[in-house]
């Protein structure tokens, strides 16, 4: 009865179905004593009435839509061996890891998993020297006893290494079938954090943990096979001759390409919201990165041209001792929100806490919707490969604007994009989530039976509602650590100042210095204690606004704007305050001693 079903049911009615997914392979856990073995089995949930109220049966009827639309492409193609189509999926997953009794010292982490006030240490991430540095051996004992337990659980965990920020980390298992790879990620999370406790350090999941220093997301690596081993995206040695791959390319370009929002809303939460756009992360908006060869390609296919053969090259080290070895046809790139890397597609955007399986349901459909259009066309034609090549000029044409393969980052891109391009900007999940339910695309989920408009109404309800209790919570934090913590260290300190500038001024010295330094606490402790009286009144307003698209508006706009100004001026008081006295452990204990 306490499950969030965004309107699907009231709250005295409570049955529920669950069914075992028997794609999913289930798995043996021990008890937390260490006694007992438990057997876990990936399961479905859905209401009395039939409704999904989980991630995983969207997700398995998305894989069927793109399964029968891909077999139906792959006939016309004349191949008649393959009988089934399945999405793969890789996700390389980030994290932190901080300390435990530090953590617990901190509200704001034990709270929301951020740290909601906090000084830059004088060293951060400038450097690199976390990223490239040796694994610290108490990380590396973790990290090996987190390998040995997904091990154990049927995970195949393969690399493991620091990140960019000082405390961070990344983990990547093997790829794996698409509901596979999104139950093996939901233990990976579960792990770090489990294993974490026992080496008394606490994982922090959250997507920005550390204000000033890169944030946490997930790489979602996906592609398409058939089960008689065809990587549907492997565009071989001469892909301008491949015309099978280049009609799946451009069914995934025209796909982005119109189907955008919905890949920025799969990504969209509270706490992404503080990544994107950032050094560590793509920006809101959705583009899509294919490389040099294959824009030439593509360019080469609308103009009616032949691209010139791109011979294999190889990197000449200039030392004997080295050898030689092939070089890409093209570089990555790490600004795109969806790039391509050799044959498959990183999507880039999602954050480090999210399930993975919503953006996957999303790139299922949305290829499944591509593939559809095109068979629907093609299979009515006569002269299938020259009526083939007017549909992928077509499609080029109308939908090249999505591909961009330059710097994300750079402030002419934005530009270019918005107003030249006509991308959608959607800069905050109050942005993206309305989208959701944009007709078009509930029509898309409709067709495939992948949500029913229903679903996709709860699922928006469930997810505006969710931002607004985020930002609610971390302004409560703030408020609690401003009136318990920060404000009555600041007057201890202040009080302590002015002792020692009264002890001097009694024998006759000057204390200009200890007035200075009063003055200014006083003057900030001022505008914190303001700030924070602000802060009350917008939280009990927001409390008060009509539920839904409203309420999470007023605390993007009103709320979270307040919460800026109060951390400026906490930020700003901790450097002026005695570590000795300062109620928090600082980013420098945080981020540098584990």
């Amino acid at each position: 009865s306490s499950f969030p079903s965004g309107g699907l049911r009231s709250t005295f009615e409570a049955r529920g179905y669950t069914a075992w997914d028997c794609t999913s392979p289930a798995f043996v856990k021990k008890s937390p004593d260490g006694k007992r073995s438990i057997l876990y089995i990936p399961t479905a949930f859905c209401s009395y009435t039939g409704e999904a109220l989980d991630q995983k049966t969207p997700l398995l009827r998305s894989m069927e839509a793109i399964n029968k639309q891909s077999i139906r492409l792959l006939r016309l193609f004349g191949n008649t061996t393959s009988q089934k189509v399945t999405p793969s999926v890789g996700v390389e997953q980030e994290y932190f890891l901080v300390d435990r009794e530090k953590y617990l010292k901190r509200k704001d982490l034990v709270f929301t998993g951020r740290t909601l006030f906090g000084a830059n240490p004088p060293k951060g991430q400038e450097l690199d020297d976390h990223y490239f540095g040796a694994i610290r051996e108490r990380i590396a004992a973790f990290m090996t006893d987190v390998n040995e337990e997904l091990w154990k659980m049927g995970v195949a965990a393969k690399t493991q290494h620091n990140e960019v920020a000082p405390g961070q980390h990344e983990l990547a298992p093997i790829y794996a079938q698409c509901n596979v790879a999104v139950d093996h990620n939901q233990l990976i999370m579960e792990t770090l954090k489990k294993v974490a406790y026992r080496h008394n350090l606490q994982c922090l999941l959250h997507e920005k943990p550390f204000e000033g220093v890169n944030g946490s997301g997930k790489h979602n690596n996906w592609s398409i096979c058939s089960n008689d081993g065809q990587n549907l995206l492997d565009p071989g040695d001469t892909p301008q001759d491949n015309l099978q791959f280049l009609t799946f390319l451009c069914a995934i370009i025209k796909g982005v390409h119109e189907y955008a929002p919905l890949l920025r809303l799969s990504a969209a939460s509270a706490g992404n919201d503080h990544r994107l756009g950032a050094n560590e992360a793509p920006p809101a908006i959705v583009s899509l990165f294919i490389g040099s060869e294959l824009e030439a390609v593509i360019e080469a296919l609308e103009n009616g041209t032949k691209v010139a053969s791109i011979a294999d090259k190889q990197f000449e080290i200039g030392v004997d001792a080295l050898p030689n070895f092939p070089k890409d046809t093209t570089d990555r790139n790490r600004t795109s929100p969806f790039a391509f890397t050799g044959n498959k597609f990183e999507f880039r955007m999602l954050g480090s806490a999210d399930s993975i399986s919503c953006t996957n349901t999303i790139i299922n459909t949305i290829v499944a919707q591509e593939l559809c259009e095109f068979a629907d066309e093609l299979e009515k034609s006569d002269n299938f490969e020259k009526d083939l090549k007017e549909l992928l000029v077509k499609t080029i044409k109308e939908h090249k604007a999505i591909v961009f393969n330059g710097n994300g980052y750079a402030e002419e891109w934005l530009e270019e994009a918005v107003n030249v391009r006509k991308l959608p900007n959607l800069v905050s999940t109050v942005d993206a989530l309305p989208e959701y339910t944009r007709p078009e695309f509930v029509a898309m989920f409709e067709k495939f039976k992948v949500y029913t408009a229903t679903e996709i109404n709860s699922r928006t309800e469930i997810l505006l509602e969710n931002y607004s209790k985020v930002i609610n919570i971390e302004a409560l934090t703030m408020l609690d650590m401003a009136k318990k913590l920060i404000i009555p260290a600041c007057i201890e300190y202040n009080k302590t100042v002015c002792d020692a500038a009264a002890s001097k001024i009694a024998i006759g010295l000057d204390a200009n210095v200890e007035k200075s330094i009063a003055s200014k606490i006083s003057s900030l402790n001022e505008g914190i204690y303001n700030a924070v009286k602000v802060l009350d009144e917008k939280v009990i307003t927001a409390q008060g606004q009509e539920e839904g698209l409203k309420m999470a508006r007023f605390y993007r706009n009103e709320v979270f704007a307040q919460m800026q100004t109060l951390r400026a001026l906490v930020d700003e008081m901790e450097m002026c305050i005695s570590s000795d006295i300062w109620p928090l452990p600082s980013y420098s204990k945080l981020l540098f001693s584990v």
